[in-house]
């Protein structure tokens, strides 16, 4: 068989952008997005991104170059996930809830040509602009109006060239996208959160996002022509890919520029909303609202980007959600982790299946292997649920790299054939990987090390708990302690039960903890700080905790 060898007509890069001309074929009547009044077909939005695609394009924008966006979940940035790639360029989606200096800093690193800037986030822009050094050239910016928000006027000296809808007009609808030369080609830049650090540029290829748009849809059993609510931030990892998945199924896009439980609910009724993903806060948000009552019908919600509590994700199952739970990074594009279910657990009380559901679980099919390491060896640990270790992976679902970080990349993606991922897992007997912590989280009290995420998930179980957080104080003594952080529930509502105490709460603790783990110092916040995503900045609360000079409670 030695003659057989790859050819032309085997070998066409992979690519998701290739779905969008299979919906406008297979799904082109349907509607492929809905928002507040506006409404596109399949065929609509096919032929809207070849002329954006062809517009920018006689820009100057080449294949290589950056364009960025800056934007919330409006029609304009899901056309712009395709548009811009079938350039030729790289997608950067930038956080529209970041400040004007960060702004600034990744507009600069990625040497962006082009912004697409949201009418509400004008004075950002310019603001960000302020901070390019004279002799650094600037990007050109498309405003993106919009129906749903009279535009204000703005004191901002910034200039537009164009709108994005005369961007569509002036593009030409049967321009012939620029197809990869390689699946290797980088495809989107997208830069990591900074819950933990400085923010670092991720580079994924057509190949990968192919993959792991595809691996998300099999994993998540999601079926053709689905009714997809957009409550996860498209900046956030390009939406998991769900941007490129929904066009391989033909499911509708509905987008919504801001929420909160009232409108994800009405949304919900409105449009038969079938399937959504979030962060575990949005469970949180929807199961504690005062005007939460059960769904007429089961919505499908996939939920990552931290370790839900097993209380969170059994209310919100008792509204009709049916939850999945899965693990990502900005890193691998969307989830590649996903617990699993075993139709025997059904069989198990609520409490025990919602401990189960918390797990992270096993690799999706995108995946080659998951493991757990010991972090000096390198060596699998125990699988018995308890010794600690960090998560690797490896697949074709992870990142080229860090852009113009060598040594990061190096660090993470290391010569043993794993990415090390900095989160501090456990491996259970069954193979189902729990994530305790990130790898800065942990607390090292009395020489044990402590899973801040096994203490929260204690605290969200307390009647009156809303939102809570467990970070590192220091101690003479134990070198650290656990310090609690906590919002509470509206008192009133079904779910709010009283104000308890900072003693209280730690005798809850202690009915539930082993002595160590317990929090020694408790602080109320009105509400914790989080980032877009819905991720808790422990690394705002660890300054607070270490600045803290009691360990009386505060409410703050």
């Amino acid at each position: 068989m030695e003659e057989l060898k790859p050819r032309s007509a085997n070998s066409s890069p992979l690519t998701p952008l290739g779905f969008l001309e299979r919906a406008a074929t297979v799904y082109g009547d349907r509607h492929s997005i809905a928002y507040g009044d506006t409404t596109y077909t399949w065929s609509q939005t096919h032929r809207r991104c070849l002329q954006v695609a062809s517009a920018i394009s006689s820009l100057g924008i080449k294949q290589g170059h950056v364009v960025s966006v800056l934007a919330p979940n409006v029609p304009a940035v899901y056309e712009l996930h395709f548009a811009v790639p079938m350039a030729g360029a790289i997608l950067n989606t930038i956080n529209a809830r970041l400040d004007a200096r960060m702004v600034s800093i990744l507009l600069r690193h990625s040497k962006s040509k082009l912004v697409f800037v949201d009418c509400l986030s004008r004075s950002l822009v310019n603001e960000a602009l302020t901070f390019f050094p004279p002799h650094v050239q600037r990007p050109l910016l498309i405003l993106i109006t919009d129906d749903e928000v009279p535009l204000a006027p703005s004191s901002s000296a910034v200039h537009f060239y164009d709108t994005y809808e005369g961007v569509v007009e002036k593009g030409d609808p049967e321009f012939n996208w620029v197809r990869p030369d390689s699946e290797w080609d980088p495809m989107i830049l997208n830069y990591t959160s900074g819950t933990t650090s400085s923010p670092k540029g991720v580079v994924h290829c057509h190949r990968g996002l192919f993959i792991v748009a595809l691996n998300s849809l099999v994993d998540w059993s999601v079926p053709n022509q689905p009714v997809y609510l957009w409550t996860l931030p498209m900046f956030h990892a390009n939406g998991w890919c769900f941007p490129w998945g929904m066009a391989a199924v033909g499911g509708t896009n509905v987008c919504l520029r801001r929420f909160d439980a009232p409108t994800i609910y009405r949304l919900i009724e409105k449009h038969g909303v079938t399937h959504m993903c979030g962060a575990p806060v949005v469970l949180n948000m929807l199961s504690n609202s005062p005007n939460s009552q059960p769904l007429r019908n089961p919505v499908h919600i996939l939920t990552a980007g931290a370790p839900p509590p097993a209380s969170i994700l059994l209310r919100a199952e008792s509204l009709g959600f049916v939850v999945s739970h899965g693990y990502g990074m900005t890193e691998t594009g969307g989830t590649v982790l996903s617990c699993a279910w075993k139709g025997e657990w059904n069989r198990f009380p609520a409490s025990e299946r919602a401990r189960l559901k918390a797990r992270q679980g096993v690799r999706t099919i995108g995946m080659t292997e998951v493991d757990v390491v010991d972090t000096e060896s390198g060596a699998p640990v125990k699988r018995d649920g308890s010794t600690l270790g960090e998560l690797v992976l490896r697949g074709a679902c992870l990142m080229l790299g860090y852009l113009k970080d060598p040594e990061g990349t190096s660090k993470s993606m290391r010569d043993d054939g794993w990415f090390y991922t900095g989160d501090v897992a456990v491996m259970h007997p069954d193979g189902y990987v729990e994530i305790r912590d990130r790898s800065k989280d942990v607390i090292i009290s009395g020489g044990e090390n402590l899973s801040s995420v096994e203490v929260e998930s204690v605290l969200y179980a307390h009647p009156s708990v809303n939102e809570a957080a467990v970070v590192a104080r220091p101690d003479e003594f134990w070198g650290e302690t656990p310090c609690a952080f906590v919002s509470l529930k509206v008192v009133g509502t079904s779910t709010g039960n009283g104000t308890p105490t900072e003693k209280e709460i730690m005798e809850f603790c202690r009915a539930k903890l082993p002595h160590y783990m317990v929090p020694k110092t408790v602080v109320f916040k009105d509400e914790l700080p989080k980032t877009s995503t819905g991720k808790v900045q422990k690394f705002v609360l660890r300054e607070i905790a270490k600045a803290m000079g009691s360990s009386r409670a505060s409410r703050m």
